[in-house]
């Protein structure tokens, strides 16, 4: 028993190391992201301008003041937004892959981006972008017209007692659904807003703000704790409905709260970012190869592999064919389909076993 015991203890460190490793890469690939761009910069110059600005007095009076509103107004905050929006869309998806106990599953694909983005091409046509502070009447309407998306989903899949090939199923007609009347608002815009509205469909960080950053975090920490939760139910899940059911879960109950909070968390991203498809499905899979099936590690380990897979793609999309910026969306398309094709010749028991 002792030797169990002992055991057990090396594995949870082993893997609690590996979030911390992972940790501080992000880490340093933030400061080289930040360090990159249309005018490059070191990555001890990032740090002490970061340390700069925090402290009361100035420590390092030769950072210029043009360099500094780059660093802290433009890069920075994008980064940020990448770390925040990154991480929730990878633990939404790793959790709805879990619930679901199927490896397809992410929260495009039961259509919440797609409606997001139907959503942010109303408030365009009706000229809401124009008005002041019309950048957030752009993200009310993505986020309402992603919970109204979500809200289908979940009313046709509760008629059938919330049975995860149901929630499925709605889900990809609804993305069909939604990316039609997408396309629709298209043919009858102007051409100035088909140029926003085309823009918002690839998925960007740019403009990014404190204050968008600020909102996806508070969203995360609302959701977060209530997802993390339900690891052991999402474990007890790799063995099979029966067993979860055994051990006490109401799993039709579990499926429903985790489905609405990881709605919730994709649509606080999405709102702000436009639609990005992939990295709710290709995170979580990176995690669990690394990892392993334990939600206890692979919850958290997935954030922070979404959140640098993002991280990653805004700094390729920026400087690939600098000064010209590539969406991060198209970015992690690129990733995301190969892994995608890969997912679908696999065999589904190589990742719920």
């Amino acid at each position: 028993m002792n030797q169990l015991r002992s055991l057990y203890k090396v594995q949870v460190k082993w893997q609690i190391g590996k979030i911390g490793f992972v940790m501080l890469v992000l880490i340093g690939f933030t400061a080289i992201a930040a360090s990159v761009g249309v005018k490059n910069t070191s990555v001890i110059q990032v740090f002490k301008i970061v340390i700069d600005h925090f402290v009361p007095n100035e420590l390092f009076p030769d950072i210029s003041r043009i360099e500094r509103s780059i660093i802290l107004q433009l890069r920075l905050p994008r980064i940020a937004l990448g770390v925040a929006g990154g991480s929730s869309l990878a633990i939404a998806g790793v959790v709805m892959q879990g619930i679901m106990r199927n490896p397809l599953v992410s929260p495009f694909t039961i259509g919440i981006s797609p409606a997001a983005g139907f959503g942010a091409a109303v408030a365009v046509l009706m000229g809401l972008d124009l008005v002041a502070g019309g950048s957030y009447w752009v993200v009310l309407f993505a986020f309402v017209s992603a919970l109204i998306c979500a809200a289908l989903v979940l009313m046709i899949s509760f008629v059938r007692g919330a049975q995860s090939t149901t929630l499925i199923l709605a889900g990809i007609a609804l993305t069909y659904f939604f990316g039609a009347l997408t396309n629709t608002t298209q043919f009858i815009a102007t051409e100035e807003q088909l140029t926003v509205i085309v823009h918002w469909t690839f998925g960007t960080l740019n403009e990014s703000s404190w204050e968008e950053v600020f909102i996806i975090l508070a969203m995360f920490g609302v959701t977060f704790p209530f997802l993390y939760k339900y690891a052991w139910c999402y474990n007890a899940l790799n063995q099979g409905e029966e067993v979860a059911t055994s051990l006490g879960y109401a799993i039709s109950k579990v499926r429903i709260v985790t489905v609405i909070l990881a709605v919730l968390l994709t649509a606080s991203v999405v709102s702000f970012t436009g639609v990005i498809g992939f990295v709710g499905l290709v995170a979580p899979h990176i995690a669990r190869f690394i990892i392993g099936n334990d939600h206890r590690y692979l919850i958290p380990f997935a954030g922070v592999i979404g959140a640098l897979l993002l991280v990653a793609a805004d700094a390729i999309g920026r400087t690939i064919f600098s000064p010209v910026i590539i969406p991060v969306g198209i970015v992690v398309a690129y990733i995301g389909v190969p892994m995608f094709v890969h997912l679908i010749l696999r065999k589904k028991q190589d990742y719920f076993s």
